[in-house]
This record gives structure tokens, C-alpha cells and sequence, in this order.
């Protein structure tokens, strides 16, 4: 059977309303902003050019919190999997999280700044930087709010990428609520990525006085649409009336799972790449193409612009190829551009060029690389009966969150190696090349290594698909047993009968 086979229809989840889809695609958005900012090159940005932090502390940073984002996202995907109560597995960790993760989010831009009687004082009232704040103070800062931040991004982020394996089944059910996931999730994405381009400059140790106001608002407006979208996702009822598997079986069965282990190598590579993107783009903009203010954001729109436009394309393609192939396109054609602004880097007009031309690359990897994960999962539960999506996504962590703080740490070693002068706003010849180079060939490099990684990507093809048929059957069979129990206690609802009702004619 070819992906693009009519017979397929017959497993896409009817059930899931618009206002679902929205939900899910505004929880990414939010989820994006803050992380964005948080987690990713602006953090660096911040603490590197406007507080003054080397770029040796700033690496050694992130690689320390390497071994945090390690060990947590497994322990947390676990924990989420254990959780049973009255509004689902998941629910309960957005929408009571969500406050908390505002917090911990507004506090990433209030650092210590400063000794007072050889204490840490917390330096609210003073927005500017204290000249010559020590290196350590803010080392240790920048440690802490990372370890705290990530924290909370880890409860949340374990759901929303986990999430369309457990609303949707197929591969084009799941493209599709991946389109509604890059809409709207790119929301959240420009956001993060702007303000810093614009309020974030590079004349060091001045921070723009709307700056922090502007995250505090950010983050008080993500929290609340986390909040509210909680009130609309979809969990398959069922799943919570399942016994989990132990701690230490289930990260064993987890590793058995072989299409995980080959997803997982080409995932690492490719999260360095994105990290790098995302990272580096703060350093390439201002000190190499020389934009600062709104024109500062030129450059990212141009990138997103064609993500938006090329992602329907990239999931037309999936109907008719699967997700693999489309996706190997993607990363390869990404490689292949990244080299194209290597060599054009220090040219303002080709460059802007190549990168509207990276968003027509990246636009099947942004919308693939979520719906691999949901059949890497769905494998699982043909080897294990259970549906274990947030383990899935704490294992990932554990592969691809030391991607992030490698990225980070390559690319600032770049650029140190190369003389680049965080107390300067405008960079030598060497230094430019430096953050063109870290920006460019480093992450075309991943994309190749990444592609690669999926010829032993064996969840393709007309014996997968026939495969995801016996587990649409075992779906409905779970549901239908779940059901029967719920009326034996009274306790089912007529919405919840009607839904089932319809998905299995659906099936039929």
C-alpha cells in the first residue's frame, strides 16, 4: 500500500475538533516563546554581550547544564506517564505549570548583578549592569536559571512534542496537525526570536529599557494561553486506566525499541543544527550584516515567510512519498544551503537570498520531525500494548538536550578562537568570519550526518502501514473495553459513547 493510499483515511481521528487543533498549535506558541528566549540564543546574547559574561563561562555553562537537562527530562517523561487523575496524564502539568513556568521565566532576566558585604544581591531596582559585575556571580547565575527555567519547559515542552502521537494516528493526521503546530507555533518562535533582534543590540553592556518589560509581558501572555488551551486538548481517555511499566523497565524497553535508537542519532544532529540557526543568527545579524532595530528582524521573517508557504507544499509531499523521504529532502537541501551562505555570508543581499531560501529547506524538516517521533512511539506500543508518549520525550531529551548545550558551546568557541570582543559593537574582519563560519558549516555539517542516520529508518513503506492498521484495532479494542467499564460504573458519559461510536463506523 503507498502512503497516499485512500485506505489510509480510514484511520484519521474524526473525532478531533478544530478547537483541538487550535489548542495544540497555540500551546506550541507559547511553549515557544518562552523557551525561545529562555533556553536559546538570546540567554547567551544577554548574559555574553550585555552583562558581560566570557564567552569560556558562557559555554562552560550550558555544557554543566548539559548533565541537568540529561537527567531530567527522563525522570519528568516518566513521572507524566505514572500521573492518573480526573483531567487526564498531561493536563494537570500544563495548566497548574504554567504560572510557574511564567516565573521562573521572568526571573531568567533579573540576574544578580552584584557583591553587597561579600552576599549576592538581587538587583531590581538598578537595570543597567553594574560595571565589571563579577564573572562568577553571574557564571553561577546564568546556571541557576537555566537548571530552574528548564525545569518547567521540561513539563510542558514533554507534552506538546508528544502530544499529535496520542491525538492522531496516521502519518497524514499527524502532518496535519504538525501544519496547525508551525502556523501558530511560529508565532511564538518570531516572537522570541525578534524582541532580542530588536531590543537586544550588540553595543555591550546597554540593556534597551523596554527590554525587560517586554519579556515580563511575554511571559504573563504565554502563561495564560498555556492556561486556557489546557481546557481543550484531547488525551485518549483510555490510556490512564492502563498499569505503567517500572522505572528501570521502562527505560529498557525504551532502548529496545530500534527505530527510537536510529531516530535518535539523526535527531541529535539535527537539533545542533537548529540550535546553531537559532543561536548564532543573534551574532550573525548585528556584527555581520550590520542590522540593528527593526531591520535587525528582516532577516527572520524572510526565514519563517518561507516555512509558512513551504510546509502546505512539504505536506503534500508527505500524501504522496511518506514522511522519511520528504524529510531526508529537507535536511539535505538545508545542508546545501547553509554552504551557499558560507560562501556568501559577508554580502547583505545574497545573504538575505539564501536564508529565505534555508526556510523552503527547513519547512518538511519542521513539519516531520514530530510525526517520525509519534511512529517511533506507536512501534513501542506494538512491542510493549502501552502508549508511553512523554517517556518518549524524556528519552529524546536525554540524546538531544546535550545537543543544544554542545551547539552552543561549539559556536562560542568559534568565535572566541577568531577574536571576537564582546565588549566591542563592531567586530573585526576575523571575527565576522568566525560567526559566519560557526553559523554555517558547523550545522550543514549535522544535516548531512542526520540524513545519513535514516537509512536504518525502517518505519516506512507498506509493512509499516499494514502495521498501523493492527494497531488502530488495538486502539479501538482498548476504548471499547475502557467503555465497557465505565458503564458497568455508571460513569460514561453520552459525549464520550457518541465519539466512540463514530470513530468506529470510521474504521469500518
Amino acid at each position: 500500500m503507498e502512503p497516499n493510499d485512500k485506505s489510509e483515511t480510514k484511520f484519521i481521528d474524526e473525532r478531533l475538533p478544530l478547537k483541538s487543533k487550535l489548542a495544540y498549535g497555540f500551546t506550541n506558541s507559547a511553549n515557544g516563546m518562552l523557551s525561545g528566549l529562555a533556553i536559546g540564543g538570546a540567554i547567551t546574547l544577554f548574559y555574553n554581550v550585555k552583562l558581560g559574561l566570557s564567552e569560556e563561562l558562557v559555554a562552560i555553562v550550558w555544557l554543566v547544564f548539559a548533565v541537568w537537562n540529561a537527567i531530567n527530562d527522563p525522570l519528568f517523561g516518566i513521572l507524566q506517564e505514572r500521573t492518573n487523575t480526573k483531567i487526564g496524564r498531561r493536563i494537570p502539568y500544563l495548566r497548574y505549570g504554567a504560572p510557574i513556568y511564567v516565573l521562573t521565566f521572568i526571573i531568567c532576566w533579573f540576574p544578580f548583578t552584584g557583591i553587597n558585604q561579600n552576599a549576592l544581591f538581587w538587583n531590581i531596582s538598578n537595570w543597567a549592569p553594574i560595571p565589571n559585575s563579577p564573572q562568577i556571580a553571574l557564571f553561577l547565575n546564568m546556571l541557576f536559571v537555566l537548571f530552574l527555567v528548564d525545569s518547567l519547559y521540561t513539563m510542558v515542552g514533554l507534552i506538546t512534542y508528544t502530544l499529535p502521537a496520542e491525538m492522531t494516528l496516521t502519518q497524514q493526521g499527524r502532518s496535519n496537525l504538525s501544519v496547525y503546530s508551525i502556523y501558530l507555533g511560529a508565532i511564538g518562535m518570531i516572537v522570541a526570536m525578534v524582541i532580542p533582534l530588536i531590543l537586544l543590540d550588540n553595543e555591550p553592556g546597554i540593556i534597551h529599557p523596554f527590554f525587560r518589560p517586554a519579556m515580563i509581558i511575554v511571559g504573563i501572555v504565554a502563561g495564560s494561553i498555556m492556561f486556557a488551551a489546557s481546557y481543550f486538548l484531547v488525551e485518549n481517555e483510555y490510556t490512564r486506566s492502563e498499569e505503567p511499566l517500572g522505572f528501570v523497565k521502562s527505560i529498557v524497553e525504551t532502548f529496545k525499541n530500534r527505530a527510537f535508537l536510529v531516530f535518535e542519532a539523526s535527531n541529535f544532529f539535527y537539533i545542533l543544527a537548529y540550535t546553531t540557526l537559532t543561536g548564532a543568527i543573534y551574532y550573525f545579524v548585528p556584527y555581520v550584516l550590520g542590522f540593528s532595530g527593526l531591520m535587525a528582524s528582516l532577516p527572520l521573517v524572510l526565514v519563517f515567510l518561507m516555512i509558512f508557504g513551504f510546509s502546505v507544499v512539504a505536506n503534500h509531499y508527505v500524501k504522496k512519498y511518506g514522511l522519511k523521504k520528504v524529510y531526508i529532502v529537507g535536511l539535505i537541501s538545508s545542508s546545501v544551503v547553509f554552504l551557499l551562505l558560507l560562501a556568501v555570508g559577508k554580502f547583505t543581499i545574497p545573504s538575505l537570498i539564501v536564508l529565505a531560501l534555508l526556510g523552503v529547506g527547513f519547512a518538511p524538516v519542521a513539519l516531520i520531525n514530530g510525526p517520525l517521533m509519534g511512529d517511533v512511539i506507536d512501534n513501542d506500543e506494538l512491542l510493549t500494548g502501552k502508549r508511553r508518549e512523554t517517556t518518549y520525550a524524556g528519552m529524546n531529551a536525554l540524546v538531544t538536550k546535550p545537543s543544544i548545550s554542545i551547539a552552543n558551546a561549539i559556536f562560542l568557541a568559534i568565535i572566541n578562537a577568531f577574536g571576537f570582543d564582546n565588549f566591542k559593537a563592531t567586530q573585526t574582519s576575523q571575527a565576522q568570519f568566525g560567526i559566519i563560519l560557526g553559523f554555517t558549516l558547523i550545522p550543514a555539517i549535522c544535516l548531512v550526518l542526520s540524513a545519513l542516520a535514516l537509512k536504518w529508518y525502517r518505519l516506512d513503506g507498506p509493512g509499516w502501514f499494514e502495521k498501523k492498521k493492527k494497531l488502530n484495532a488495538i486502539h479501538l479494542q482498548k476504548e471499547q473495553a475502557y467503555i465497557a467499564e465505565l458503564q458497568k460504573e455508571g460513569k460514561i458519559s453520552a459525549t464520550y459513547q457518541r465519539l466512540y461510536k463514530d470513530e468506529s463506523k470510521s474504521a469500518k
